[in-house]
């Protein structure tokens, strides 16, 4: 009786068994399959091919895990939960917000960055002093996001607050419905708000909703922690070696810094300036294998595009050439536009070409960038002191810190190139992504309605 007691508990248990861990699953499968927003801030498909924070963190978890990465991109945060639920998604990685509501479904790992979240307004609409001072305007926000629980928590204490939750827009297009006043009111996390004010200078922060909110990623419940666990050691170590900090700057670095007059200007000179000389920026970036956009934006750096611009250190022209690198390029003059950008162009091709190949993209190009203002040789003493503090000297996050020791006695002294005004390339490359980005925008939307007035015409 004993013994068959035992089988018979043996039996049960092996047909009541429960399914292997999630790690174990993901290991077995070789693939780690990801639900993430197709946003700027979480993970997008450009000509070079996927990009964006999201995407590089789990990218790099899946390298470590040694599986293929498979990326579910949706548009809205409410299709995220049946892809997780129904396990089509072993995890989520979108900038989740950690929320009380969230956590009935999902579990959240250790918050891997922290935002603010903002209510935006349109400069000249009025800023509201208080929370009173929105109520019985309109306030729309993205459905199943973050936002709606906070507004609902808001409403404990503001019962009349109301607003219109859309399930098909993206916060980017609730701060452009705001700017083109269809809306008075939106809430954006720091990270969208800092990037969309660099098209939509008028874009204010009406109010502080929350500060330090922490973002995490998600996983399914009822799968245990064995894969959540991984991501967790994944992070933190990431963290501790710079890397968090690598990727924040590649993709936020240029938001630190905003001019309001300074980018309305950039967009009036886009408009009344740049079609001038549009056709030899996209001519001489076609031949040097650069976009045109970067090209440009190096010259509204450099000279606002102004071909006749003259510096009080004898840099002149659209490119800002000195006449030892003219020279070496082998221009006459330096005032002719098409002369100066196709001459920028070759200048800052050869920069690229000098940096290390160990250097990726976009760290590439900015190291670039960084050595057509101050000198490639200035570059590598940055990268030496890199080197002495233990940092990574492929990494542009810790060349930027570095750059500005140039200009002090105790380091200069010590490197073979000496003295350089260092926080000069770093100020210098930070407004040229500034004015990258902007550009992309306002030519992918140009597109968009050239698209749009063809349809109208069929």
């Amino acid at each position: 009786m004993r013994l068959f007691a035992i089988f018979t508990l043996a039996g049960l248990i092996g047909t009541c068994s429960s399914p292997p861990p999630l790690l174990d699953r993901v290991l077995e499968m070789g693939q780690l399959r990801v639900v993430t927003r197709d946003s700027p801030t979480a993970y997008t498909i450009g000509p070079d091919g996927p990009s964006g924070p999201e995407f590089d963190l789990v990218q790099a978890f899946a390298d470590e895990l040694g599986v293929a990465l498979v990326i579910d991109p949706v548009a809205s945060i409410s299709e995220m939960l049946p892809k997780l639920l129904s396990g089509e998604a072993h995890m989520a990685a979108a900038g989740l917000s950690i929320t009380d509501s969230r956590r009935e479904y999902l579990n959240f790992g250790h918050p891997y960055e922290s935002v603010d979240v903002h209510l935006i307004y349109k400069l000249g609409t009025g800023k509201p002093r208080s929370l009173n001072d929105i109520l019985g305007r309109s306030i729309e926000v993205m459905a199943g996001s973050s936002h709606v629980d906070l507004l609902l928590s808001i409403r404990d204490s503001y019962p009349s607050l109301r607003w219109t939750e859309n399930a098909d827009i993206e916060v980017a297009e609730l701060m452009t419905k705001v700017v083109m006043g269809e809306v008075d009111f939106t809430i954006a996390d720091s990270p969208d708000f800092n990037i969309q004010r660099h098209f939509y200078p008028d874009l204010r922060i009406a109010l502080d909703l929350d500060i330090g909110d922490p973002i995490a990623w998600g996983f399914p419940k009822g799968v245990g922690d064995s894969l959540l666990a991984r991501a967790d050691d994944f992070l933190i170590r990431a963290d501790r070696a710079g890397m968090l900090a690598q990727v924040h700057d590649r993709y936020y670095g240029y938001t630190k810094k905003f001019d309001y007059v300074g980018t309305r200007n950039f967009i009036r000179h886009f408009e009344n300036r740049l079609p001038r000389y549009r056709q030899w920026f996209e001519d001489a970036g076609e031949e040097w294998g650069v976009d045109w956009r970067l090209l440009a934006a190096i010259g509204y750096q450099e000279s606002h595009w102004r071909s006749q611009a003259v510096s009080p250190t004898g840099v002149r022209g659209i490119m800002m050439l000195t006449l030892d690198t003219a020279e070496y390029l082998g221009l006459d003059n330096r005032l002719d536009p098409q002369s100066s950008i196709f001459g920028g162009a070759r200048f800052y091709a050869r920069q690229t070409e000098r940096i290390a190949n160990t250097v990726a993209e976009p760290d590439r190009t900015w190291m670039a960038l960084a050595a057509y203002n101050v000198g490639f040789n200035h570059i590598k003493d940055a990268r030496t002191i890199v080197e002495w503090d233990g940092g990574d000297p492929d990494a542009w996050v810790d060349l930027s810190e570095a750059l500005p020791l140039l200009s002090q006695r105790k380091w200069y002294s010590r490197v073979p190139y000496g003295y350089a005004r260092g926080w000069e390339p770093v100020l210098y490359v930070n407004n040229i992504r500034a004015y990258y980005n902007i550009l992309k925008w306002l030519t992918e939307n140009e597109n968009i309605e050239l698209a749009s007035g063809a349809e109208e015409s069929l």
